[in-house]
This record gives structure tokens, C-alpha cells and sequence, in this order.
């Protein structure tokens, strides 16, 4: 008898579920539109970098993550756009027993950093294909970014009441 009631203690409450379907590149890309007048002076870069991440949910339980890195390197000699690199880093995650805040906390922070390291290699690779010293980018805090997210998201709550 107590093992029934233990087995209904546990069908009550939602079985929290998270796993990694697929990883994959959703969008890339590659410029170097000064080549090969860049590579003719010395090489100063000039790093400015941009990072956003979405999701959405494509199905039951599934959830398309996306992280979206893009760097324009210039060339401070002259200010010219040495390379510009994009890369979208998507991945589909299975996630069941979240909801509300837990499900989308889990969305925007804990998702992109599963997501990044393949972001950052598949940016690297490309650099390096384009005869550039590598672009190592630092890791990122997805938490903080997060946090700043819906602190944005409050205070523009807050000005339309």
C-alpha cells in the first residue's frame, strides 16, 4: 500500500525531462570585402562583436534554440572592414516538466551555453579560412545576459502602465 502511494506521489508531479536533440548550423556567413588589399598592411584589428539569442518551440516538448554571433574585425590603419562573420548556432532541445519562468530561464541562459563553444569554433574555422589570425572569443555569460533580458523587459513593462 505504500508503494502505491509513492507511485501516485511521483505521476502528480511532473517528471522534469531535458535532453540535447540536435546541434547544427541554421545560418553562416563570410566576407572579406578589402581582400587582398587588407593583407598588404600591417593587421591592427578592431574587434566589434554582437550576440543575441532566441528560441521557440517547434513542437511538443521541442524547442529550436538559437545563437546568433556576429563580428566585424576592421583594420585600424585605415578603419576598413578586414572580415565580417556571422554564424547562427541552433540547437533542438527536448525539455518537459519546466514551465513558466524555470522553461524560459532554461531557454535563454542554460540552452546558448550549451550552444556557444560550437558557435565560437565554427567562427574561429571560418576566420582561419580566410587567412586571418584566429578570433578566439572569450566565453560568455549567458546568465548575465539573461538577467539584463528581462530587467529590460520589466522596466519597459513598467513604463507603458
Amino acid at each position: 500500500m505504500a508503494e502505491d502511494n509513492n507511485q501516485q506521489g511521483t505521476q502528480e508531479q511532473p517528471q522534469l525531462q531535458f535532453s540535447l536533440q540536435r546541434i547544427y548550423v541554421k545560418d553562416i556567413s563570410f566576407e572579406a570585402p578589402n581582400s587582398p588589399r587588407v593583407f598588404q598592411q600591417p593587421f591592427k584589428p578592431k574587434v566589434g562583436l554582437d550576440l543575441d539569442t532566441t528560441s521557440e518551440s517547434v513542437g511538443e516538448d521541442l524547442y529550436e534554440v538559437v545563437v546568433k554571433v556576429t563580428a566585424q574585425v576592421s583594420n585600424n590603419e585605415d578603419d576598413a572592414t578586414a572580415f565580417l562573420v556571422e554564424v547562427e548556432q541552433a540547437g533542438l532541445f527536448r525539455i518537459s516538466g519546466l514551465d513558466g519562468a524555470q522553461l524560459d530561464h532554461t531557454l535563454g541562459a542554460f540552452c546558448p551555453n550549451v550552444l556557444f563553444p560550437y558557435a565560437r569554433e565554427c567562427i574561429d574555422s571560418l576566420v582561419g579560412r580566410g587567412s586571418f589570425p584566429p578570433l578566439m572569443l572569450a566565453p560568455v555569460n549567458f546568465e548575465a545576459m539573461y538577467a539584463q533580458k528581462q530587467q529590460r523587459a520589466a522596466q519597459a513593462s513598467d513604463t507603458t502602465q
